[in-house]
């Protein structure tokens, strides 16, 4: 059996109306322990503006239908056309590592197909009509985030079958409530993608992509819709320094509320600076 966490989602009753109640359950197995390394590097300081920059959209590997802004490198703007699915990829693509990265994408602009999540240098990036683009072929993976469902290689999906509900453990007539903003974290060791939303870890959502060169991608139909991607930082698959577990020990102990209170610890001035990654 794997630690059980406690899940919360926003409830939605079957007319749509978000009622925003906690609702409060057991989330047990596997694909719900929220990965220690994923802690640590969430509690690490945010990567630097330049390595943002590095880890932004591509404006050279997008639809013609969109186009990343010039006073803003870290968001695409898509032109209103009709009838037209469209995506963009992030410049790295990943294939060793930890990589965690935010999507902002205002609930207002996602229209009918908003789907989130990472594909290959293959991965087509237009479509005629509306559709969830990003999962249609066997080089992409994606979470429709209006109809909480996984797509991959959809094209190829029997009809008969429906595509798996994220999060899982949503009830027939629950749906999630997805905020603007949310995280994606891909885990190239591991060879898992996942989903944070509000600081809770959805759990996994596809596995077995080890072995590739993963990219963020998102597909959108949305006309004038505005989607950030904001690198939150990475963590190489070799161990970790047990001086790293120890700062994270005792950042853990100190808590949220303490953690900004170090400088006042009877410890030397290089262990205080260590323990705030100065």
């Amino acid at each position: 059996m794997g630690q059980k966490i406690s899940g919360s989602i926003k409830s939605v009753d079957v007319r749509g109306e978000p009622s925003y109640r906690p609702v409060r359950r057991e989330l047990r197995g596997p694909d719900f322990c929220r990965p220690p390394r994923l802690d640590l590097l969430l509690d690490m300081p945010s990567a630097s503006s330049e390595t943002q920059l590095r880890h932004a959209w591509n404006p050279d590997d997008r639809s013609l239908n969109v186009f990343v802004k010039e006073d803003d490198k870290l968001t695409f703007h898509r032109h209103p056309v009709a009838q037209s699915t469209d995506c963009i990829r992030g410049k790295v693509g990943y294939t060793r590592g930890l990589h965690v990265w935010r999507i902002h994408w205002p609930a207002r602009q996602r229209g009918t197909h908003a789907v989130v999540g990472v594909g290959t240098a293959e991965a087509p990036l237009h479509s005629v009509g509306y559709t969830a683009l990003v999962g249609s072929d066997s080089e992409s993976w994606g979470w429709d985030l209006g109809r909480n469902r996984l797509y991959h290689d959809g094209k190829n999906r029997p009809v008969s079958t429906s595509a798996p509900t994220y999060p899982c453990f949503l009830e027939p007539d629950e749906s999630f409530v997805l905020p603007d903003s949310l995280t994606v974290i891909l885990d190239m060791d591991e060879g898992t993608l996942s989903f944070m939303v509000d600081g809770q870890y959805l759990g996994v959502a596809f596995r077995g992509l080890k072995g590739k060169r993963l990219y963020p991608i998102v597909s959108a139909v949305w006309g004038h819709c505005e989607v950030s991607i904001r690198y939150v930082n990475g963590l190489d698959p070799e161990p970790l320094p047990l001086m790293d577990l120890c700062r994270r020990v005792a950042r853990l102990a100190l808590g949220r509320e303490r953690i900004h209170h170090i400088d006042t610890l009877p410890l030397p001035q290089t262990l205080k600076n260590y323990l705030q990654y100065q």
